[in-house]
């Protein structure tokens, strides 16, 4: 990987950006620095939460934090007068999935009206023409004027020549048009397909709605170039520093793509933030010769671990649950693969030594994950394993909980599901369970290590701030308060844990000596603001490697 990559940087951003490659040397003089930050108010997020007033760095790395002294201490060409403002860790985003976009995507995450995702769909066409293949991704019913979901026939009406499939926000269902089933040879007599759903509406015809299982569609849709998605990814990628997130670990991925990841840090014209790779288990062969082939990466980009689906998600619904949901008879949603496959499955990988995130949203899921994973770890016990589910969005039972600390398995966690799902939650839970959604305080108290992390619902951190502290959905409504957290704790979640989770506590996720001077620069104090107006705070400044990487001005 070269070092150019990360040298030529559009104007747009920044004139004083530079390398963020890994630093060749530490400090050459105790009096002499790369970069000053001073007058501030600095969070470091260290063990005992301290607060300075000055950063030093060189050399891409942390070199002091303290008091004013420090700016008097150290001589730099490149002092930066903070004027009171919170320097804090650059927020790590330990699951979320970032992609490049193929010429025929639309992007629906902030549309507000099925009205107006026909508009995007009648603009698309007369840009790539009839008869094309038109994706999109991010709708979410909740969001929409209409109050309900986009359902087949509004596709018709807009696109009766093109084949159209459009994924929910969350990846769990998908609505696709009267052509693009046809394409697909889905008709009602088609079988329900395995752990999925082919909806049919009130009139008893398919509505368009596949739940956990758009695949026996979105199979169809043509292969996108490798010139458009390296370009759209660098974009994606570059597009998280804006707000303030300097290290991803993206949740699935093939073996296949890393080449495209690596070509991209080796020539990106854009800065971008560190990432690691989670690559699901369909081929272990590749996976093993991908890592003797890169090892651990560099400090840029790595293999992260391996992503296992237990069951589906809310916006099915089709997370399996101890409990039917509400006004479904018995339905208590899916395991991803019957249960001894699955059990046998987190066997393998634990045996073959890597470290897995475990997709796991259900009560149901979350049970069987655990105790699986307790007993691999009994048989063949392993040292710092850091094995993690991903979103344990269920509370479980007391005895789960206490099997993760006795055992050491962690969480990442998505308290904005909480406010952006909170339509889903309350369809579909009553009683105890929909109060306790997204637990934090419970786990925590348990001993469980908890990191938070976005999935994209939305990529902002500060929603799942938000959540974290207030526990509020997006109507206001509070659930479950004894869940909530403080704003240290979740600010800790969101860079240290991170780190932790990724096995990269010693490099990042603080602003203490040595580390990575990964740092961003917040427009308000978010330890004392108003907790009802976190959502409105913002990114002024992001900085990977000390060299400042985007500015909102």
């Amino acid at each position: 990987m070269t070092s150019n990559s990360r040298n030529s940087i559009p104007l747009l951003l920044v004139l004083a950006l530079g390398s963020c490659g890994q630093p060749d040397s530490a400090v050459t003089s105790a009096d002499e620095a790369d970069l000053v930050l001073r007058n501030g108010k600095v969070l470091t997020i260290d063990a005992d939460f301290s607060i300075h007033d000055t950063v030093v760095v060189n050399a891409g790395r942390i070199v002091a934090t303290g008091d004013s002294s420090l700016a008097e201490r150290y001589r730099s060409d490149n002092v930066v007068d903070l004027q009171g403002k919170v320097l804090m860790p650059g927020f790590i985003d330990s699951h979320t999935h970032i992609r490049g976009r193929p010429q025929r995507y639309i992007e629906l995450s902030e549309v507000t009206s099925i009205a107006e995702i026909q508009e995007l769909i009648g603009a698309k066409i007369e840009e790539i023409g009839e008869g094309e293949w038109i994706t999109g991704y991010g709708w979410s019913e909740d969001e929409l004027g209409e109050g309900r979901r986009p359902l087949r026939p509004d596709l018709d009406a807009i696109a009766p020549n093109n084949p159209v499939i459009l994924t929910r926000a969350g990846g769990h269902s998908a609505v696709v048009n009267s052509l693009a089933l046809d394409l697909a040879d889905v008709t009602l007599a088609t079988p329900q397909p395995d752990g999925g759903v082919i909806e049919r509406g009130q009139d008893g015809q398919l509505n368009g709605i596949i739940r956990e299982r758009q695949e026996i569609v979105g199979r169809l849709v043509p292969d996108s170039t490798y010139s458009e998605l390296i370009a759209s990814l660098e974009v994606n990628l570059n597009a998280l520093l804006a707000k303030g997130i300097t290290s991803i670990t993206d949740a699935s991925k093939r073996p296949s793509e890393y080449a495209m990841w690596e070509e991209l840090y080796g020539t990106a014209e854009l800065p971008l933030p560190r990432s690691a790779l989670q690559f699901q288990w369909f081929d272990p062969v590749a996976i093993n010769a991908l890592k003797e082939q890169v090892g651990d990466g560099d400090d840029f980009l790595k293999i992260g671990p391996i992503k296992v689906f237990a069951d589906g998600g809310f916006t099915g619904p089709a997370a399996y649950t101890l409990e039917p949901y509400v006004n479904q008879g018995e339905y208590r949603g899916y395991l991803n693969m019957p249960e001894a496959e699955l059990v046998a499955h987190l066997n393998e990988i634990h045996d073959a030594g890597w470290q897995m995130g475990i997709h796991a949203i259900g009560d149901a899921a979350i049970v069987l994950v655990v105790n699986t994973l307790a007993d691999a770890l009994e048989r063949n016990p392993r040292d710092d394993h850091r094995h993690f589910l991903n979103h344990f969005s269920m509370r479980p039972p007391e005895l789960t909980m206490e099997l993760m600390a006795e055992h050491d398995i962690h969480i990442t966690q998505q308290p904005n599901f909480t406010y952006t799902l909170e339509g889903r939650y309350a369809e579909n839970l009553d009683g105890w369970r929909l109060q306790h959604n997204n637990p934090l305080r419970s786990p925590m108290d348990h001993g469980i290590t908890v990191a938070i992390s976005s999935d994209i619902l939305p990529i902002g951190p500060m929603v799942g701030i938000y959540a974290a502290v207030t526990r509020r959905g997006m109507s206001g409504t509070v659930y479950g308060p004894d869940e909530a957290i403080s704003m240290e704790e979740a600010l800790r979640a969101y860079t240290a844990t991170g780190a932790f989770l990724n096995f990269e506590e010693e490099v990042k996720g603080s602003l203490e000596t040595g580390k990575f001077a990964d740092m961003i620069v917040l427009s308000e104090d978010i330890l004392s603001i108003d907790p009802d107006r976190i959502m409105e705070v913002t990114v002024e400044q992001t900085y990977v490697n000390g060299k400042l990487v985007y500015s909102a001005e």
